[in-house]
């Protein structure tokens, strides 16, 4: 599905505030509620708009630490098995395949260090893992939720209107 200057500016506003009413949402970008409601619709059914979710401070919830695991398969893993594996442990976050010499790269947040450690352990000790390395997060210095919405402002200054990032965070 291709997206129009509209389509962007209303996905840009829901980013920004998915709690906000169509009709705040049609003030912003210039329609009335009920053809925001209706464009709305029509990209939750196309699914470019995939769901409404809050986003909680991972802080709030004790999990302080984060780490970014790579980790290294024998032989020809399937993506598929990896996702399986790690999928087991609520540690991880998000994880995907890579290009260059590890196979995938793992989003791990966790209580402290010690608990990262244990989830690392845990994670290595899975028959297809030959090995791992990791890096801790000292600090977040771009935060995607902000990026979007910058992109979206700019888009509206820009006369080049910028695409909007065809894959979403998760």
């Amino acid at each position: 599905m291709e997206l129009d200057r509209l389509d962007r500016d209303i996905i840009g506003a829901l980013v920004e505030d998915a709690r906000a009413t169509y009709a705040e949402i049609g003030h912003r970008i210039g329609l009335s509620a009920s053809a925001v409601k209706r464009r709305v619709d029509r990209l939750r059914e196309t699914g470019a708009i995939t769901g409404f979710s809050a986003r909680i401070s991972p802080q709030a919830l004790g999990w302080t630490t984060e780490a970014y695991v790579e980790l290294f398969c024998q032989g020809k893993t399937s993506p598929s098995a990896i996702g399986v594996a790690v999928a087991q442990h609520p540690e991880v976050v998000s994880a995907c395949t890579i290009t260059g010499e590890a196979d995938a790269l793992l989003h791990i947040r966790a209580t402290d260090v010690r608990h990262v450690e244990r989830v690392i352990e845990r994670i290595a000790a899975e028959p297809f893992v030959v090995r791992t390395k990791s890096s801790i997060v000292l600090s977040r210095l771009v935060d995607d939720a902000q990026r979007i919405g910058a992109a979206r402002r700019q888009d509206a200054t820009d006369p080049r209107e910028h695409a909007i990032p065809a894959a979403w965070p998760a």
